[in-house]
């Protein structure tokens, strides 16, 4: 099978959450960062929009044992990217990109385990094509603040700006304070 990847994605062996996260999938279920945890019974993926967010989730698996890599090689998960795929080498993983539905406007990008047989895409709960960031990604580099954004504020938890070239509401998840 395959997860979702959508903006920066930690993906992490299935495997390796039973046996080493305190409390197995329940708990790691349970104590999920966000809503855009997805799991295909080999890989488990959860999403962040800013690296920092990434950092202190990588962070917080270490403490269990679960290592991001070794050597400049992904061990027991694995940053993804959208656009770009792996973050650095992955030998147990493979990223691809591709229409969902059989509609070659409707692309997305998945990451499955090596040699699975499975190619079905497995998304977040709620997760609709239309209201994603498959359909609607934006990419602003760490560290710059683009003139055309105006800081709004919080709404919902979320980070609110405003475009000031088109009028539009951007709205960036975070689960860590900036």
């Amino acid at each position: 099978m395959a997860v979702l990847v959508e903006a920066i994605s930690v993906v992490i062996k299935a495997e390796v959450i039973v046996n080493l996260y305190p409390g197995g999938w329940p708990a790691f279920e349970a104590n999920s960062p966000n809503g855009t945890l997805c799991a295909d019974g080999e890989l488990v993926r959860v999403g962040f929009m800013v690296p920092n967010d990434v950092k202190a989730f990588i962070d917080s698996l270490a403490q269990y044992g679960i290592h991001y890599q070794a050597e400049g090689k992904a061990v027991d998960l694995v940053v993804v990217d959208q656009q770009r795929g792996f973050a650095v080498p992955c030998d147990w993983a493979e990223f691809r990109q591709g229409p969902i539905g059989g509609d070659p406007k409707k692309r997305v990008a998945g990451c499955s385990l090596v040699g699975s047989k499975v190619s079905e895409l497995v998304t977040p709960d709620g997760w609709k094509f239309e209201e994603s960031l498959s359909a609607k990604y934006g990419f602003i580099e760490t560290g710059e603040n683009p003139e055309f954004l105006e800081y709004l504020g919080q709404e919902n938890g979320l980070d609110v700006y405003r475009d000031l070239r088109t009028g539009k509401k951007m709205y960036v998840g975070r689960t860590t304070q900036p």
